[in-house]
Protein backbone atom coordinates (compact mmCIF):
# COMPACT_ATOMS: atom_id res chain seq x y z
CA UNK A 1 0.00 0.00 0.00
CA UNK A 2 1.51 3.58 -0.95
CA UNK A 3 2.29 5.33 2.18
CA UNK A 4 0.14 8.67 1.66
CA UNK A 5 1.73 10.38 4.89
CA UNK A 6 5.50 10.89 3.21
CA UNK A 7 3.20 13.19 0.36
CA UNK A 8 1.98 15.13 3.25
CA UNK A 9 4.30 18.25 3.84
CA UNK A 10 4.98 21.98 5.75
CA UNK A 11 3.97 24.21 2.78
CA UNK A 12 6.71 27.32 2.96
CA UNK A 13 6.55 30.86 0.79
CA UNK A 14 8.47 29.03 -2.81
CA UNK A 15 5.23 27.07 -2.59
CA UNK A 16 2.84 30.00 -2.44
CA UNK A 17 2.44 29.87 -6.72
CA UNK A 18 1.32 26.43 -5.84
CA UNK A 19 -1.37 26.96 -3.26
CA UNK A 20 -2.57 30.02 -5.00
CA UNK A 21 -3.20 27.74 -8.14
CA UNK A 22 -5.12 24.71 -6.07
CA UNK A 23 -6.85 27.78 -4.27
CA UNK A 24 -8.16 29.43 -7.25
CA UNK A 25 -10.00 26.47 -8.81
CA UNK A 26 -12.96 27.39 -6.80
CA UNK A 27 -12.26 30.69 -5.01
CA UNK A 28 -15.78 31.03 -3.75
CA UNK A 29 -16.13 27.50 -1.60
CA UNK A 30 -12.39 28.56 -0.59
CA UNK A 31 -12.87 31.57 0.50
CA UNK A 32 -11.89 31.43 3.96
CA UNK A 33 -8.22 29.88 3.34
CA UNK A 34 -7.66 31.97 0.16
CA UNK A 35 -8.07 35.15 2.96
CA UNK A 36 -5.92 33.72 5.48
CA UNK A 37 -2.99 33.21 2.54
CA UNK A 38 -4.01 36.69 1.30
CA UNK A 39 -3.67 38.37 4.45
CA UNK A 40 -0.34 36.36 4.90
CA UNK A 41 1.53 37.76 2.07
CA UNK A 42 4.56 36.47 1.01
CA UNK A 43 5.01 34.89 4.77
CA UNK A 44 3.19 32.11 5.39
CA UNK A 45 4.11 32.26 9.17
CA UNK A 46 1.77 35.07 9.11
CA UNK A 47 -0.94 32.41 8.60
CA UNK A 48 -1.98 32.28 11.61
CA UNK A 49 -1.51 28.48 11.67
CA UNK A 50 0.21 26.04 9.17
CA UNK A 51 -0.87 25.37 5.21
CA UNK A 52 -0.22 21.33 4.74
CA UNK A 53 0.06 19.95 1.06
CA UNK A 54 -0.64 16.78 -0.64
CA UNK A 55 1.37 16.60 -3.94
CA UNK A 56 0.32 13.85 -6.38
CA UNK A 57 1.66 13.49 -9.46
CA UNK A 58 4.34 15.56 -8.57
CA UNK A 59 1.78 18.35 -8.31
CA UNK A 60 0.58 20.08 -5.25
CA UNK A 61 -3.26 18.85 -5.25
CA UNK A 62 -4.99 19.47 -1.77
CA UNK A 63 -3.96 21.64 0.93
CA UNK A 64 -5.37 21.90 4.45
CA UNK A 65 -5.25 24.93 6.70
CA UNK A 66 -4.64 23.62 10.04
CA UNK A 67 -4.85 26.83 12.77
CA UNK A 68 -7.77 27.24 15.57
CA UNK A 69 -9.68 25.43 12.50
CA UNK A 70 -8.54 22.15 10.16
CA UNK A 71 -10.23 22.87 7.22
CA UNK A 72 -9.28 21.07 4.18
CA UNK A 73 -9.07 22.58 0.50
CA UNK A 74 -9.64 20.70 -2.61
CA UNK A 75 -8.77 16.95 -0.51
CA UNK A 76 -8.88 14.60 -2.74
CA UNK A 77 -9.80 10.46 -0.67
CA UNK A 78 -6.02 10.02 -0.19
CA UNK A 79 -5.45 13.59 1.03
CA UNK A 80 -8.16 13.18 3.51
CA UNK A 81 -6.24 10.35 5.00
CA UNK A 82 -2.85 12.05 4.71
CA UNK A 83 -4.14 14.97 6.41
CA UNK A 84 -5.85 13.02 8.96
CA UNK A 85 -2.89 10.57 10.11
CA UNK A 86 -0.67 13.62 10.19
CA UNK A 87 -3.38 15.62 12.60
CA UNK A 88 -3.28 12.34 14.64
CA UNK A 89 0.41 12.55 14.35
CA UNK A 90 1.09 16.23 15.94
CA UNK A 91 -2.10 15.84 18.45
CA UNK A 92 -5.42 17.86 18.20
CA UNK A 93 -4.54 21.27 18.59
CA UNK A 94 -7.31 23.15 17.34
CA UNK A 95 -11.29 23.79 17.95
CA UNK A 96 -13.20 22.55 15.42
CA UNK A 97 -12.72 20.75 11.60
CA UNK A 98 -14.73 22.39 8.63
CA UNK A 99 -14.98 22.84 4.99
CA UNK A 100 -16.62 20.76 2.38
CA UNK A 101 -18.29 17.50 4.10
CA UNK A 102 -16.75 15.08 1.53
CA UNK A 103 -13.68 15.73 2.84
CA UNK A 104 -14.69 16.14 5.95
CA UNK A 105 -16.40 13.42 7.17
CA UNK A 106 -14.06 10.92 6.07
CA UNK A 107 -11.21 12.50 8.00
CA UNK A 108 -13.32 12.73 11.20
CA UNK A 109 -14.44 9.72 11.03
CA UNK A 110 -10.56 8.84 10.93
CA UNK A 111 -9.83 11.19 13.81
CA UNK A 112 -13.05 10.31 16.14
CA UNK A 113 -11.14 7.74 17.99
CA UNK A 114 -8.63 9.60 19.37
CA UNK A 115 -10.19 12.97 18.90
CA UNK A 116 -13.88 11.99 19.68
CA UNK A 117 -16.56 12.17 20.72
CA UNK A 118 -16.99 15.97 19.69
CA UNK A 119 -18.61 18.87 21.40
CA UNK A 120 -20.91 18.95 18.33
CA UNK A 121 -21.00 18.10 14.53
CA UNK A 122 -23.28 19.68 12.57
CA UNK A 123 -23.57 17.36 9.86
CA UNK A 124 -24.79 18.82 6.97
CA UNK A 125 -24.50 22.69 6.40
CA UNK A 126 -25.64 24.39 3.10
CA UNK A 127 -23.11 26.59 1.64
CA UNK A 128 -25.16 29.44 -0.15
CA UNK A 129 -24.11 32.17 -2.48
CA UNK A 130 -25.69 34.88 -4.59
CA UNK A 131 -24.04 36.78 -7.39
CA UNK A 132 -27.33 39.43 -8.17
CA UNK A 133 -28.17 42.05 -6.12
CA UNK A 134 -30.99 41.36 -3.72
CA UNK A 135 -34.58 42.36 -5.61
CA UNK A 136 -36.56 42.16 -1.88
CA UNK A 137 -36.65 45.25 0.19
CA UNK A 138 -33.66 46.03 1.91
CA UNK A 139 -33.71 47.03 5.96
CA UNK A 140 -32.97 50.74 5.55
CA UNK A 141 -31.53 50.69 9.55
CA UNK A 142 -29.41 48.07 9.03
CA UNK A 143 -25.97 49.88 8.85
CA UNK A 144 -21.94 50.02 9.35
CA UNK A 145 -21.66 49.87 13.29
CA UNK A 146 -19.34 53.28 14.67
CA UNK A 147 -16.12 52.38 16.73
CA UNK A 148 -18.10 54.14 19.39
CA UNK A 149 -20.29 51.39 18.78
CA UNK A 150 -18.33 48.66 19.74
CA UNK A 151 -19.39 47.51 22.90
CA UNK A 152 -22.50 46.91 21.69
CA UNK A 153 -21.78 44.94 19.07
CA UNK A 154 -19.45 43.39 21.20
CA UNK A 155 -22.46 42.12 23.70
CA UNK A 156 -24.55 40.86 21.22
CA UNK A 157 -21.84 39.21 19.62
CA UNK A 158 -20.96 37.42 22.42
CA UNK A 159 -24.65 36.13 22.69
CA UNK A 160 -24.52 35.19 19.12
CA UNK A 161 -21.25 32.88 19.79
CA UNK A 162 -22.98 30.82 23.28
CA UNK A 163 -25.99 30.86 21.58
CA UNK A 164 -24.56 29.66 18.30
CA UNK A 165 -21.67 27.51 19.78
CA UNK A 166 -22.78 26.52 23.14
CA UNK A 167 -19.55 27.96 24.83
CA UNK A 168 -18.30 31.38 25.45
CA UNK A 169 -16.19 33.58 24.02
CA UNK A 170 -14.35 34.95 26.90
CA UNK A 171 -14.14 31.80 28.80
CA UNK A 172 -10.27 31.76 27.69
CA UNK A 173 -9.02 34.78 27.82
CA UNK A 174 -12.08 36.88 28.68
CA UNK A 175 -13.11 37.79 25.45
CA UNK A 176 -9.65 39.77 24.58
CA UNK A 177 -9.05 37.79 21.47
CA UNK A 178 -12.45 37.78 20.29
CA UNK A 179 -13.08 41.41 21.03
CA UNK A 180 -10.44 41.91 18.91
CA UNK A 181 -11.36 40.01 16.77
CA UNK A 182 -14.61 42.27 16.62
CA UNK A 183 -13.41 45.68 16.91
CA UNK A 184 -11.60 44.63 13.51
CA UNK A 185 -14.44 44.20 11.68
CA UNK A 186 -16.11 47.63 12.90
CA UNK A 187 -12.70 49.29 11.81
CA UNK A 188 -12.91 47.61 8.15
CA UNK A 189 -16.17 48.90 8.13
CA UNK A 190 -17.65 45.22 7.38
CA UNK A 191 -19.88 44.92 10.51
CA UNK A 192 -23.57 45.93 10.43
CA UNK A 193 -26.56 46.07 12.95
CA UNK A 194 -29.63 47.54 13.23
CA UNK A 195 -29.77 49.60 16.58
CA UNK A 196 -32.57 50.42 18.32
CA UNK A 197 -32.27 52.41 21.95
CA UNK A 198 -29.29 51.39 22.34
CA UNK A 199 -29.41 47.59 21.85
CA UNK A 200 -28.85 45.85 18.78
CA UNK A 201 -31.54 43.73 17.83
CA UNK A 202 -30.19 42.43 14.52
CA UNK A 203 -26.40 41.98 13.57
CA UNK A 204 -24.38 40.38 10.78
CA UNK A 205 -20.78 40.59 9.60
CA UNK A 206 -18.85 40.24 6.44
CA UNK A 207 -16.14 37.86 8.44
CA UNK A 208 -13.39 36.97 5.32
CA UNK A 209 -13.43 38.55 2.21
CA UNK A 210 -11.15 38.22 -1.06
CA UNK A 211 -11.20 39.68 -4.75
CA UNK A 212 -13.35 37.07 -5.48
CA UNK A 213 -15.97 36.49 -2.82
CA UNK A 214 -16.97 37.63 0.70
CA UNK A 215 -18.58 35.94 3.24
CA UNK A 216 -21.50 36.78 5.71
CA UNK A 217 -21.27 35.45 9.04
CA UNK A 218 -22.87 35.82 12.88
CA UNK A 219 -26.31 36.50 11.63
CA UNK A 220 -28.22 37.38 14.95
CA UNK A 221 -31.35 38.38 15.78
CA UNK A 222 -32.02 39.58 19.34
CA UNK A 223 -34.11 36.62 20.73
CA UNK A 224 -36.77 38.63 22.07
CA UNK A 225 -37.46 40.28 18.42
CA UNK A 226 -37.33 37.23 16.71
CA UNK A 227 -40.85 36.32 14.92
CA UNK A 228 -40.72 40.12 13.49
CA UNK A 229 -39.07 39.59 10.07
CA UNK A 230 -35.80 41.39 10.81
CA UNK A 231 -33.37 38.69 9.21
CA UNK A 232 -34.80 38.92 5.27
CA UNK A 233 -34.07 42.57 4.69
CA UNK A 234 -31.30 43.12 7.51
CA UNK A 235 -29.27 40.15 5.53
CA UNK A 236 -30.34 41.96 2.28
CA UNK A 237 -29.12 45.18 3.34
CA UNK A 238 -25.30 43.37 4.20
CA UNK A 239 -25.78 41.54 0.55
CA UNK A 240 -26.46 44.67 -1.10
CA UNK A 241 -23.41 46.66 0.41
CA UNK A 242 -20.68 43.36 0.13
CA UNK A 243 -22.15 42.65 -3.10
CA UNK A 244 -21.54 46.68 -4.47
CA UNK A 245 -18.27 47.39 -2.39
CA UNK A 246 -16.90 43.94 -1.77
CA UNK A 247 -16.76 41.02 -4.22
CA UNK A 248 -19.23 39.84 -7.02
CA UNK A 249 -20.29 36.58 -4.77
CA UNK A 250 -22.01 36.32 -1.78
CA UNK A 251 -21.09 33.42 0.55
CA UNK A 252 -22.46 32.31 3.55
CA UNK A 253 -23.30 28.48 5.34
CA UNK A 254 -26.13 27.10 7.64
CA UNK A 255 -26.86 24.43 9.57
CA UNK A 256 -29.29 22.10 7.94
CA UNK A 257 -31.83 22.01 11.05
CA UNK A 258 -32.07 25.81 11.19
CA UNK A 259 -35.48 26.43 9.10
CA UNK A 260 -36.17 29.79 9.57
CA UNK A 261 -32.64 30.57 8.61
CA UNK A 262 -32.52 28.61 5.27
CA UNK A 263 -35.98 30.17 4.11
CA UNK A 264 -35.21 33.95 4.90
CA UNK A 265 -31.82 33.42 2.69
CA UNK A 266 -33.52 31.71 0.24
CA UNK A 267 -36.09 34.84 0.44
CA UNK A 268 -32.88 36.86 0.28
CA UNK A 269 -31.77 35.26 -3.24
CA UNK A 270 -28.71 32.29 -1.80
CA UNK A 271 -28.73 29.39 -3.89
CA UNK A 272 -27.38 25.98 -2.39
CA UNK A 273 -23.94 25.30 -4.12
CA UNK A 274 -22.11 22.81 -1.70
CA UNK A 275 -22.57 20.84 1.39
CA UNK A 276 -20.44 22.10 4.66
CA UNK A 277 -19.99 19.77 7.50
CA UNK A 278 -18.64 21.38 11.27
CA UNK A 279 -17.03 19.10 13.76
CA UNK A 280 -16.79 21.45 17.38
CA UNK A 281 -14.81 20.14 20.09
Amino acid sequence: MLDTTAQVRLLRAGDLAAIRRVLDVDPVTNVFVDARVRAAGSDLRRLGGQMWGFDEDGQLASLCYAGANLVPVAATPAAVAAFADRALRLGRHCSSVWGPREAVAPMWEALTPAWGPARGVRAAQPFLTMRQQPTVALDPSVRRVRMDELDLLYRASVAFFREELGVSPEARDGGAFYRARIADLVSRGHAFARIENGEVVFKAEIGVATPHAFQIQGVWVRPDRRGEGLSRPGVAAVTAVGLREVAPVATLYVNDFNVPARRAYAGVGFKPATTFMTVLF
